[in-house]
Formats: structure tokens, C-alpha cells, sequence
């Protein structure tokens, strides 16, 4: 674990703001949210407590890491958990490339992609986070170019699992069977009598979406609370961003006229949080997460909350760097705002960013299947190393051992072993 801890320090500098834009351009899947474009970084969380892993001595790793992520518009908690590990590793090591906007509509463009990382011969590691659409094509021409001989990661797949499984190494997906449970049980603890589901048709054709939303609605009705279905505008659509924020900050407030108050609202895009989370605190209705659950999507910009402040330096064309403020900070100035607006106990999340979780246990188990430490087999993963990944994450941004549930993914009864599903216990403001 010694080379892991080391590159946890630098990624707890990069932070990401969770929406800045209050309209972006056009996104999709599980992205959407906007961001300003300077570097984010973040310093350790200031923390004394002895479960806190010491620095370590780093040693190298054979070749180089290659990172897909969707764009700092889409969704920056993926960008800058990248440009985190570039910053660590240095650009010789950590190559960092983006998805086009338009995934869905650039499939070819993906595969040119792939295909220009998969031609160095140096890169033994690709992480890709989100897996959109077209990901599948993309990695088939890395397996035709370069066999087994790369190590790849999914983060948040979009086709279906066991096309998925086949082709990846380790796969990365917040539990979202589970969270369709948990989330119903988060909201009726908060004091929800209704759940309605924001989402459009291209994300019901998402396998894992689609469970999640069924097991929600029989969740709910199972403990009598109402569910109610509503279609929002896709993003990738005419319209694009913006029609879709402008259908949720429109729309939430006439639900809460006619479904109530204690109504839980939930969105299965990014772009839907910061309009979502603004129109909860302003009805007082009830919140349980964000669709990439984390303190920082969407919660400050919808709430006001500076989450950038200069570090007193300067890039290259004199404009200041800013860093992000330190998590547990923006923990407790979200709290102390939601409070303000007398909506305390009506909105939550997890205490931990799930985006950047995957992304960065990905890229450091790719390391340790570089350096030989991990097992080599295609489809067996190492749990333990693993989840120490995860903890020590963890601790270097929350300043706490917050446990990560894992469980390999169960599909319509085919066990996948290298599909990693997580969980994290909520958070409420």
C-alpha cells in the first residue's frame, strides 16, 4: 500500500466544484454538471486522528496510465480526480483524455480515441470513467491492437453488464440495486410520504438504472409510499442542458403544489442536481441524494456557497489559480446554509465523492496489477487491496474511516466477481 497513500495526498488537492455554470452546454449520462475551467485543488483535511495513513515513499511503476473521462462540463468530479493523478504521477507517466460532448452521437470519434491510446505500447492501464455509450466499440479496437496485455477499468458503465464484463478488467458502479432500497428508506426517515423520479427514456434503457428505478417503486410501495414517474427532457436532446435545468427548476415547485411537501425527489442525471437541490431547499420538500452521491455535486453552487478560493499564484496567462475548500469545510458551510433556510434534515448525500472514489482506486489498482502485486487473471480481483485503497481515500478527504459496502454485481443471476458495487451510508444536512 505505500505507493498507494502517496498518491491519495495529491488527489485530496485537486477538489472539483460540483456545478459552477447554472446553464451548460450539452451533456449526458450521469454528466451535465458545469464547472469553472481553472485547476481545483484541495489540501488534506486537517485531521489528527491515528487511523490516518503516514505519507509513503513512492516507488515507480513500469509504463503509464492512460484516463477517459467525460469533460469538466459534464461531470468535474471525473475530470479532476484525472488531472489529480497527472499532477501526482507527472504527465509522463498519466495520460488524460476526454470523451466528446456528444458521445452518444460520436461513437466513431470514441474508437479514434482508444485507438490512439492503445498504439503506445507503453501504456498498461486505461481508466475510463464514465463508460458511456460507445464504450464497448472504443475498447474492442484496444483488444484487437494490444490482447490482454492492458489492464482496463470501468467506471459507471452505461451497456449492459455482462457485455461490459467481458471486456474490462475491474469494474467500478455506485450499488445501485442497493441505493433503490436504501434511498427509499433515507427518504421515509426523512419524513417522505411520496418518491418521485426524474428521468428520461435514453437512461431507463440502462440496465442498472431501469433495476434501480423498479426496485425504488416496490420498495416504496411496499412501505406504502407513493411513486410517482416523471420524464424529464434528455440533455443530449434538441434542447439540450438547459432545457433540461429550466424543466426541473419549473417543474419541482408544481410537484410539491400538487404531491406535497414530503415529497423525495430524485434525478438520474448531473445537470438535473443544481436546480433540483435549489427548488428542495426552496419548498422545503426532501432531498435523500444526488445521482453520483457527494457533498460536492451540485449542493454548492445550488446553495451560494464559494467553493474556490486563490492559492496567490498564477498560470501562464496571469489568471489566478484557485484551489478548492477543504471537504469537511464545505460539509459544514452546506449544513449552516441549509439550515439557514430552515430545510436542515431535508437534504442528503454521502460523505464521500463517489465519482472521484472511482476513478482513483481504479488507476491505483492498475499500479499495483503493473507491479505484479495484484492477481494477474482476467476477472479476479484482489478485495483487500482494494478496499485499503478505498479506506485511505477516504480518510485523506473526510478525515474519517468511513467504511465502502462492497459486493460483486449479481445480473439476472450471473455473478460477476470483477464488477465492484459500493455503498456508503448517508450524510444528512
Amino acid at each position: 500500500m505505500k505507493r498507494i497513500i502517496g498518491a491519495l495526498l495529491v488527489l485530496v488537492m485537486l477538489f472539483l466544484a460540483a456545478c459552477a455554470q447554472p446553464t451548460p452546454p450539452p451533456a449526458a449520462d450521469g454528466g451535465g454538471q458545469s464547472a469553472q475551467q481553472q485547476p481545483a485543488q484541495q489540501e488534506p483535511a486537517d485531521d489528527n486522528d491515528d487511523d490516518e495513513p503516514a505519507a509513503a515513499n513512492d516507488e515507480p511503476f513500469p509504463g503509464r496510465i492512460a484516463i477517459v473521462t467525460n469533460t469538466v462540463d459534464q461531470n468535474e468530479e471525473e475530470f479532476r480526480s484525472a488531472e489529480a493523478l497527472v499532477a501526482r504521477f507527472g504527465e509522463d507517466k498519466v495520460i488524460h483524455r476526454t470523451w466528446p460532448v456528444l458521445f452518444a452521437q460520436e461513437g466513431e470519434m470514441m474508437i479514434t480515441i482508444l485507438q490512439e491510446i492503445a498504439a503506445d505500447p507503453t501504456v498498461g492501464v486505461l481508466v475510463i470513467n464514465q463508460a458511456v455509450i460507445n464504450t464497448n466499440a472504443a475498447v474492442d479496437r484496444v483488444r484487437e491492437m494490444r490482447g490482454d496485455d492492458i489492464f482496463i477499468v470501468y467506471a459507471q458503465p452505461a451497456e449492459d453488464p455482462l457485455d461490459v464484463s467481458v471486456r474490462a478488467n475491474l469494474l467500478f458502479n455506485t450499488n445501485d440495486p442497493v441505493v433503490g432500497y436504501r434511498f427509499v428508506h433515507q427518504a421515509i426517515a426523512m419524513g417522505a410520504e411520496t418518491i418521485a423520479h426524474y428521468s428520461f427514456p435514453r437512461h431507463m434503457s440502462v440496465p442498472l438504472l431501469a433495476m434501480r428505478r423498479d426496485i425504488m417503486r416496490e420498495t416504496a410501495e411496499a412501505n406504502g409510499i407513493r411513486f410517482v414517474e416523471l420524464v424529464a427532457p434528455d440533455p443530449m436532446g434538441d434542447g439540450g442542458m438547459p432545457a433540461t435545468q429550466m424543466h426541473i427548476m419549473q417543474d419541482l415547485p408544481r410537484q410539491v403544489e400538487e404531491l406535497g411537501i414530503n415529497t423525495a425527489f430524485f434525478g438520474t442525471n448531473c445537470g438535473m442536481m443544481i436546480p433540483m437541490i435549489e427548488q428542495v431547499a426552496a419548498t422545503l420538500s426532501i432531498f435523500p441524494q444526488p445521482c453520483c452521491p457527494s457533498p460536492y455535486h451540485g449542493f454548492p453552487t445550488a446553495l451560494g456557497i464559494t467553493s474556490h478560493i486563490p492559492t496567490g499564484e498564477y498560470d501562464e496567462d496571469g489568471e489566478p489559480i484557485m484551489r478548492m475548500r477543504d471537504l469537511p469545510e464545505v460539509v459544514d458551510e452546506v449544513r449552516s446554509e441549509i439550515a439557514s433556510r430552515g430545510a436542515s434534515g431535508r437534504l442528503a448525500t454521502w460523505p464521500v465523492p463517489a465519482s472521484m472514489l472511482w476513478t482513483t482506486a481504479g488507476a491505483l489498482y492498475g499500479i499495483e496489477w503493473l507491479n505484479g502485486n495484484v492477481p494477474q487473471e482476467q476477472g479476479v480481483i484482489d478485495m483487500n487491496v482494494l478496499a485499503d485503497i478505498m479506506a485511505d481515500y477516504i480518510v485523506m478527504m473526510t478525515g474519517e474511516r468511513i467504511t465502502v459496502d462492497l459486493e460483486p454485481l449479481d445480473f439476472q443471476g450471473t455473478l460477476i466477481p470483477h464488477y465492484v458495487l459500493g455503498v456508503v451510508d448517508y450524510l444528512v444536512f
